[in-house]
């Protein structure tokens, strides 16, 4: 119900009500307004409004398209910044990976070099204990062949002072005076 009286005072209060009698009258409302507005107009057109308007605009168009263009230039830095940041990051990536690949041949290397060393090491170790095994085996015979000399001379110093009379020992050292006498003179 308070939607259609709100609708009937709507309608009541239009304009079309409100005028009444002839059109150009100064009565009548609608040429009262339409005088106003033609007025209006005219102070626009004579105070150069749209001109200065569209100079406004002009000038804002102007500034846009500035802005426009230093964007359009800054996007352009920031690619090729973009560009020279992703030629850089392939590049440190290529190098790291230089690096890396550089590193596992020296590591390779080392390694094969440190194999070799110890080879080497030890077969001088091996090297070193067989002439300490030979030197050993040298010392032992030569010890084996001097006990037995003196065991062979002890026995026959004992086998020949059985066997040896005084006449023969006394003959045998005029034998070896004569012997050593020849050999000095």
């Amino acid at each position: 119900m308070k939607k259609l009286i709100a609708l009937l005072a709507v309608m009541s209060a239009s304009p079309a009500f409100a005028a009444g009698g002839p059109f150009f009258s100064l009565h009548n409302t609608n040429f009262v307004v339409l005088l106003a507005f033609l007025v209006f107009v005219g102070i626009l057109l004579y105070a150069k409004v749209p001109a200065k308007i569209g100079s406004l605009l002009d000038a804002r168009a102007v500034q846009i398209k500035a802005e426009l263009d230093e964007a359009r230039a800054l996007r352009e830095e920031a690619k090729a910044l973009l560009a020279s940041y992703e030629r850089k990051q392939k590049d440190v990536i290529e190098q790291s990976n230089r690096i890396v690949a550089s590193a596992k041949e020296e590591a390779m290397a080392a390694a094969t070099q440190a194999k070799a060393d110890l080879q080497l090491s030890i077969a001088r170790r091996v090297a070193a204990a067989q002439e300490q095994i030979a030197s050993a085996e040298q010392s032992a015979i030569r010890a084996v062949k001097d006990k037995a000399i003196t065991v062979a001379v002890a026995a026959a110093g004992d086998v020949l002072a059985k066997q040896m009379t005084a006449e023969g020992a006394a003959a045998s050292i005029d034998a070896a005076i004569a012997q050593v006498d020849a050999k000095l003179h």
